[in-house]
């Protein structure tokens, strides 16, 4: 059984272009489990190929996600030296999402794997599926699909970015393709155990201060169909948390009942992040971080603006309510 037919022909195209060269795979800023082990697993298989690739980041790969890299060779993005190597982008839905200096760097990318319904198709090649959960779900059925052997530590790299992508095989965009390939990847040697216990067993007690600190920030807006916590700026020091410590804050707003879409806005001297997170992708909320240059899923998105609390908050509070809005209007 093929997963993505409609990918073969350009990938057998990529993998030949790149005999003989440099590749460096690169993520995204903040990088999550998906970021982390698509670009882990592409490496590795580019290597494999006897691609002379290398993985770098604009920041460092988060505590908990470093079980994946392994021997993987990883540079942060001032590390790596300047050098002729061709540029592949994993889980970036445009080519800023690795930051301003990286695009410079990189101007023309040679490859973009991804499944971000905002993704604008900025590489060379793009290999960009909208109906897959995670980035390394696109890149598992592709290597399945080309007969390419990979190894345990590469298949465990896939198979915790899918994990982390659907929510621990909780959200809308887990299907039976889902199972399937995560099914081989633990047949190859991934195991489910190591990745629930090195993301979820390993909490920092900043984490749970922080988890504390944005609890009582809660508010509901438009009626209650939406929850906001703010993690005002200095929290991070005052308890010695980290910014990766925020990962699957939002989803605690999301789970309330009643709610249909979650928010945490951390607040920064002269800028703002959000992350927004939707109980479906019907609610297209990717549309309402493009409004404050931002993007992302249907159902899971973020923003990063300049401005204050004070002014952004009722600009978002507005865009949230015609969100709902427009969603309501639409037949059922």
């Amino acid at each position: 059984m093929n997963h993505y037919t409609k990918f073969a022909g350009r990938f057998a195209v990529l993998l030949h272009e790149l005999e003989g060269q440099k590749a460096v795979v690169i993520g995204h800023q903040r990088p999550d489990g998906d970021c982390i082990g698509s670009q882990v697993a592409l490496c590795r298989v580019l290597r494999s190929q006897g691609i002379d690739a290398v993985c770098m980041n604009p920041d460092p790969v988060p505590r908990r996600i470093k079980f994946l890299v392994r021997d993987t060779p990883f540079y942060l993005r001032d590390e790596l030296p300047p050098g002729d190597r061709m540029a592949i982008f994993t889980d970036c839905a445009d080519h800023g999402r690795a930051g301003e200096k990286v695009k410079a760097l990189y101007p023309n990318p040679q490859a973009c794997f991804d499944h971000h319904v905002s993704n604008v198709g900025f590489a060379a090649r793009n290999f960009v599926d909208t109906g897959s959960a995670a980035t390394a779900e696109v890149l598992a059925g592709l290597f399945i699909d080309a007969d390419i052997v990979f190894d345990a530590v590469t298949a465990q790299a896939l198979y915790t970015g899918i994990m982390t992508d659907t929510g621990q095989f909780r959200f809308s965009s887990t299907s039976y393709r889902v199972f399937r390939l995560c099914a081989e990847l633990v047949g190859r040697g991934a195991s489910p155990a190591l990745a629930g216990q090195e993301l979820f067993e390993r909490e920092s007690w900043g984490k749970l201060k922080l988890l504390e600190y944005y609890l009582g920030s809660l508010k509901l807006e438009c009626n209650g169909r939406v929850c906001i916590g703010v993690l005002r700026e200095g929290v991070f020091e005052k308890l010695g948390a980290t910014v990766e410590d925020t990962e699957g804050l939002v989803d605690y707003a999301r789970s309330i009942e009643g709610v249909e879409i979650g928010v945490l806005i951390e607040e920064r001297a002269g800028v703002v992040k959000a992350s927004l997170r939707a109980i479906h992708g019907s609610y297209r909320i990717d549309t309402v971080a493009s409004q404050f240059n931002g993007g992302g899923h249907a159902s899971a998105a973020g923003l990063n603006c300049p401005g204050t609390l004070g002014s952004f908050y009722p600009k978002l509070i507005e865009a949230l309510n015609r969100r709902l809005a427009e969603t309501d209007a639409k037949p059922q």
